[in-house]
């Protein structure tokens, strides 16, 4: 089998040739080829997004040119099947569904990137107006731009702000207008894995003001609408730190079990009103989302029971979910708490 960018990195480990070369990669850098074990199905491509610098590109265009060097033959043919565009793709493939959002107004944050911004691409995609909000103005604009040839009806209305602080919010819902026919909650940020010993009362109040506070203040914000059109979906992303207590530090932890409270509370008290509110708890995701640093005592502990992560899963895959859930086909749905993260809640 002939080895590609987009071949997974389970593949390349596997490979004859691939496998030496990246394990002596790994070897430069004092890791192993167990390290990646949970990115096993990821293209190997999608391990540059995920390093948050460590895994650059042009250490990927050194494995593919090194791959190229040692196994001449089996590139060539990988370039010819590439050419006569015959190439197979395996494993998951993102599959759109025309006009399933068509005249719905569907608010997402952290539109900007990661899993917000897979998701804001979707719901566009597939036919809705998506006011996407996120603190980077510049992503936003590179968000916008990147999604030409929208279906009619279909477009994206970046707002930059912050969603902790109230003014930014109303400025999102006012972009919004009425009605907000659904919500993504998708913005957070993580912590440094540190114990509750340990942790800064100025980590703590960022990582709880914005996966938590910034969650409640545009939830609060969206719902009258919603209980005067009668109907309206909320999804929150929650994490597998909001079901367990060795996924992240105390800061983040707290913040996601708070986000699944959140969640439970307002599916029953807006049960008779029309409005689902659903979450998704990722587990491993290829996002490259930023950890400000590994706390010296929290870290330590919390890294053995990070090897039970069986997957990492693509933006798009939590997309998927996500926009499932606010679609009109959750119609059945409503206070789930639902584990998207390849079967680590099971283990």
């Amino acid at each position: 089998m002939a080895l590609t960018v987009r071949s997974t990195v389970g593949d390349w480990l596997d490979h004859p040739v691939g496998g030496r070369i990246l394990a002596a990669f790994l070897a430069e850098g004092g890791a192993t080829p167990d390290s990646l074990a949970p990115a096993r199905g990821l293209p190997l491509e999608q391990l540059v997004a995920l390093s948050g610098g460590t895994f650059p590109a042009e250490a990927l265009d050194a494995l593919v040119a090194a791959y190229r060097e040692a196994a001449p033959e089996e590139a060539a043919a990988a370039d010819a099947t590439a050419a006569g565009d015959t190439q197979t793709v395996t494993g998951w493939a993102e599959q759109i569904t025309p006009g399933r959002f068509a005249g719905q107004t569907v608010v997402v944050t952290g539109a900007a990137s990661g899993i917000g911004r897979a998701v804001a691409s979707r719901v566009a995609r597939e036919g809705g107006r998506v006011i996407a909000a996120d603190i980077s103005a510049e992503k936003l604009d590179e968000l916008a731009a990147a999604l030409t040839g929208l279906p009619a009806g279909a477009e994206i209305v970046p707002v930059a702000g912050d969603i902790s602080s109230q003014d930014d919010v109303d400025r999102i819902v006012a972009a919004a207008g009425d009605p907000v026919d659904a919500l993504a909650n998708v913005a957070g940020i993580m912590d440094d894995m540190s114990a509750i010993h340990e942790v800064s009362d100025a980590l703590w109040e960022r990582v709880l003001r914005v996966n938590l506070e910034g969650t409640m203040r545009l939830t609060r914000a969206v719902v009258p609408g919603m209980l005067a059109a009668k109907e309206g979906r909320i999804v929150n992303v929650a994490s597998e730190a909001g079901l367990r207590g060795s996924a992240a530090g105390v800061a983040y932890t707290a913040s996601k079990h708070a986000v699944v409270g959140l969640t439970k509370s307002t599916a029953v008290m807006y049960a008779k009103s029309g409005i689902r509110t659903n979450a998704v708890a990722p587990g491993g995701v290829a996002t490259g989302i930023p950890v400000p640093g590994q706390a010296e005592f929290g870290a330590p502990v919390l890294r053995p029971h990070q090897v039970n992560i069986l997957s990492l899963a693509m933006a798009e895959e939590l997309a998927a979910t996500i926009t499932f859930l606010l679609s009109k086909d959750s119609v059945n749905l409503n206070g789930a708490i639902i584990a998207a993260d390849g079967g680590w809640s099971a283990v």
